[in-house]
């Protein structure tokens, strides 16, 4: 509904708003998903599921490997030292232009534990992260 459905002007309709309602214009929050809410209800019970296990197993933290994956940029870093060049005192400073991110994206899929990086692996072009392809082979996860 706007201003001319109702009958007043845009300027009276935004005071109604903000002045006399005290409501203001915001945006949606974006998420990654929503969540069915047996979605939600099966989240609580593996979280409530390793709390409990995490207090009657002081060892229960160190037991867990999570991962993540992303998509990272290809580049050749070349160190200060192997970018140094003797000059004579009256010749310029050589210049180097900045690096920028490479074309080449590949996706990077990352296990860790609560101490380190248990796995890591690079996903080749062109392949589906899925159940198929990634950690599960490696780590033995079912």
């Amino acid at each position: 509904m706007n201003s001319v459905e109702v009958g007043v002007s845009y300027g009276t309709c935004q005071a109604i708003l903000t002045q006399d309602l005290n409501m203001q214009c915001v945006a949606a929050k974006f998420v990654p998903l929503i969540l069915t809410a047996e979605q939600k209800d099966w989240r609580l019970s593996v979280a409530t599921n390793m709390v409990q296990e995490a207090e009657s197993d002081e060892n229960f933290m160190g037991q867990i490997i999570t991962g993540n994956e992303t998509w990272v940029c290809g580049y050749d870093l070349e160190t200060k030292c192997q970018s140094s060049q003797w000059k004579s005192a009256d010749s310029p400073r050589p210049k180097k232009a900045r690096q920028v991110w490479s074309k080449v994206k590949v996706m990077l899929i990352v296990s860790f534990d609560m101490e380190d990086i248990v796995h890591y692996e690079y996903v080749p072009q062109g392949q589906t992260v899925n159940q198929q392809c990634g950690l599960r082979d490696q780590l033995d996860v079912t």
